[in-house]
């Protein structure tokens, strides 16, 4: 009943919001061009990242862009197949006809406007180092969110199986990463070991990835990057559009689909996604890992209105996941048997029926997304509540770990309109959040959280240079709720107060139209989260007895990086390196104590602090000799010192090289045919503590792809199917959860190799119902 008296009140509000902020409608006009041969190029698409406001040119190359505001400066960027994207920061109080001449290009169009900064801007002229994987990436096989994005040099993944992985920036992870979901922080259990993002991975055209610490942005956790994923955009004005996405893989059976609809009638935007995905046991390249399937069931929309005062859109979201467990049981030959010793059977690892242990996850979200024009700027307003559900089943369905967390946000920036080339940014923000047991086991105790941070930034643009700067002050409280269990104490009360000021400067100078450099320089704090301040339980899945330390103090981290950037006609490349030094790191150790507890025996992990720094390099070179070749490399490289005790942080990435090369032929009938071979090398990892992990060896893995766009009739519908870790290597990836020395505390050498070969199948089918 509260969620739907909450719904209530936020349609209400953007229906009101209508009049309160009412301004003068304007449309805008022009077309966009080829700059070689003047040709009009029908199909391009217009987009206004601010505003959210999309249109497409006819077939004379012409467009409408409507209900706009009557005043103010936003950037516009403009997309189409084979041509450079362009962006041009349009004046609305003086724009009249527009035209956008686009230059042809061998090198893939890149998403080149990044809007998870604090003013959206071409990546040229944003000091932020930052990638951006766009929809036909996404459309790649992948088996969930994280595992999309590794692509990235510097992004990695910690993974238990394929269905749950941890984003890992530049050697930081968990309450390290700030994920943005509808403009809000995605709050769950997030310092969990195995638990993953609780996101449908189709829900997002577009992702952003910004690498660093950005605490000026978003406060606590944000030490070591972003991860932001935008909704896609509105339809064109009168249109009605959708999409139907399904892939088979044959490793675990996955079957995921996903539809979407999207429409626009006179401002009033919609969209409405359903996505399921169902999965048995995966396969190593020696056998079936028992229970380890998973089902998902996501459900999503929005309603609002795109007007000349801006906009309001209200997301709704509803995440679903049940993942099964296997906890190690070997018979005298090591095999995987049964709580009873009776051995599995084929049967057993393809039943989509999951046996117990399990989770159980759901994750309902609402954010109300608001940008309105007033005064000499802008407002932006979101606001968000979510509810984290995390069930951890052992042998029935009455949970034994029950996590129930609600978080309340809100955000609020206020930009004011460009003048002598500075654009001035106020904010603040605050959340609210409350965590309850409902299982019959503890590992943390209730508590409540509240957070309240305000901020000032500035931006200047002059020639081909722009200069950044900002400040920020932060507040954080803890509440721990104190517990006790048959007449004993388990988690005695407590309460933190934590306060910070973080600092930004960033610079960016283009050479030319060729030759791009960024830098940055910051400092960022991350406030210690309630399982380090007070844990004190078995951990389920992760083996281990975790107690906190209510002592902790919040981690602060002093980081600087650089970037060369070079785009040319035939290549295009990149290369940065940073260093990232963290005062007060925190990591739960363990000193050979050992508890015994639910009859078993666990070996005891204790949160303390050290510190350390992280350094390394990313790269990328791309090459298009001739327009149908294609060939992307990248490398990302951390290092990871405990400077305190002189010995390595433990659960680094190793370094990783990607390369792959593409045929795109030009086929009668068809269009993006391509055919792919790409070679995945990870490096040898031997930069471990060996208190907690063991070293892993390199490994390289083959795959490949081959696809195209057919049209029947008018409707296009893309076809793929791609093929990974093809000659089935046995390997363990450094960050594996299943690789020896982490699956089984009381056997080091027991390891579940990564997933075998892998023949994924898929199906895209873009369409419009009203146009």
């Amino acid at each position: 009943m509260k969620k739907l008296q909450l719904i209530g009140f936020v349609i209400l509000y953007t229906l009101l919001s209508t009049t309160a902020f009412a301004n003068v409608l304007k449309d805008i006009k022009g077309k966009v061009i080829d700059a070689g041969s003047k040709q009009t190029l029908p199909g391009a698409t217009i987009f206004i990242p601010d505003l959210k406001v999309t249109a497409v040119t006819n077939g004379d190359g012409e467009f409408t862009l409507s209900n706009l505001p009557s005043k103010g400066s936003y950037l516009v960027e403009v997309h189409f197949i084979g041509y450079k994207t362009a962006t041009q920061v349009v004046n609305f109080a003086t724009a009249a006809g527009l035209e956008f001449a686009l230059q042809s290009t061998a090198i893939e169009t890149k998403e080149v406007v990044i809007t998870g900064s604090l003013i959206s801007s071409t990546s040229k002229r944003n000091s932020a180092s930052s990638a951006v994987v766009g929809k036909d990436q996404l459309l790649q096989p992948s088996t969930n969110l994280i595992d999309a994005l590794t692509k990235i040099p510097g992004v990695s993944q910690i993974t238990t199986g394929p269905s749950i992985s941890k984003p890992v920036i530049r050697g930081l992870g968990y309450n390290r990463i700030v994920t943005l979901d509808d403009g809000i922080k995605q709050q769950g259990q997030q310092w969990g070991d195995e638990h993953g993002i609780e996101i449908d991975q189709f829900k997002s055209d577009r992702i952003e990835v910004l690498r660093g610490a950005a605490s000026l942005m978003y406060g606590s956790d944000a030490l070591g990057g972003v991860i932001n994923l935008l909704e896609p955009s509105s339809a064109p004005e009168g249109q009605v559009k959708g999409e139907f996405i399904s892939n088979y893989s044959t490793n675990n059976g996955l079957t995921a689909n996903s539809l979407m609809l999207n429409g626009n009638e006179n401002g009033f935007v919609w969209r409405a996604r359903g996505t399921y995905k169902n999965a048995y046991s995966f396969k190593t390249p020696t056998g079936y890992l028992p229970n380890s399937g998973f089902n998902e069931t996501d459900l999503s929309g929005m309603v609002g209105l795109n007007k000349s005062w801006g906009y309001t859109h209200l997301n709704v979201s509803s995440f679903r996941n049940n993942i099964g467990f296997y906890e190690p049981t070997l018979d005298a030959n090591g095999n995987f048997v049964k709580e009873d010793g009776e051995a599995f059977i084929t049967s057993d690892y393809k039943n989509r029926d999951l046996d117990y242990p399990r989770q159980d996850i759901r994750h309902f979200k609402i954010a109300l997304n608001n940008n309105f024009v007033l005064g000499n700027g802008n407002l932006k307003a979101d606001f968000g509540y979510q509810q984290n559900q995390r069930r951890e089943l052992e042998d029935g369905p009455e949970p034994s770990l029950f996590f129930d967390l609600k978080t309340y946000n809100a955000d609020l920036k206020y930009y004011i309109h460009e003048t002598n080339g500075w654009q001035p940014v106020f904010g603040i923000s605050a959340d609210a959040g409350k965590s309850q047991n409902k299982g019959i086991e503890y590992l943390i105790p209730d508590y409540n959280t509240y957070g309240i941070g305000v901020f000032a930034f500035a931006k200047k643009n002059w020639d081909n240079n722009t200069f950044s700067i900002g400040a920020r002050y932060d507040y954080r409280k803890n509440n721990g709720k104190q517990l006790f269990i048959d007449g004993d104490e388990l988690f005695a009360p407590f309460q933190n107060k934590f306060s910070n000021v973080s600092g930004a400067l960033g610079f960016t100078h283009q050479f030319n139209e060729e030759w791009n450099f960024k830098a940055n320089a910051g400092s960022a704090f991350r406030a210690p989260n309630p399982a380090e301040l007070a844990s004190n339980g078995v951990h389920e899945g992760t083996y281990r007895y975790e107690i906190g330390n209510s002592n902790l103090s919040p981690e602060r981290s002093y980081q600087v990086d650089a970037a060369l950037e070079y785009e040319g006609k035939i290549v295009s490349a990149s290369a940065s390196i940073y260093n990232n030094y963290v005062h007060n790191f925190i990591y739960a150790s363990n000193n050979g104590e050992t508890i015994t507890a639910e009859g078993d025996l666990y070996p005891v992990y204790r949160y303390g602090q050290v510190n350390a720094n992280l350094y390394g390099a990313e790269a990328s070179l791309t090459i298009h000799p001739v327009s149908f070749i294609h060939f992307e490399n990248t490398f990302g490289y951390v290092h990871a010192q405990n400077s305190t005790l002189n010995r390595p942080l433990a659960f680094i990435p190793a370094a990783t090289l990607r390369n792959e090369l593409r045929f795109e032929p030009k086929l009668k009938g068809t269009n993006d045919a391509y055919l792919s071979v790409g070679i995945n090398s990870a490096f040898k990892q031997t930069r471990v503590d060996d208190v907690f992990e063991t070293p892993t060896s390199g490994y390289t893995l083959l795959n490949a792809g081959i696809g195209a766009t057919f049209n029947l009739g008018k409707q296009p519908i893309k076809l793929s199917v791609s093929g990974n870790n093809l000659l089935n290597q046995k390997y363990y990836d450094a960050l594996s959860r299943f690789k020896p020395g982490r699956f089984d505390y009381e056997n080091p050498n027991l390891g579940v190799y990564n997933t075998g070969r892998n023949i994924t199948f898929g199906l895209y089918v873009p369409f419009t119902l009203v146009k």
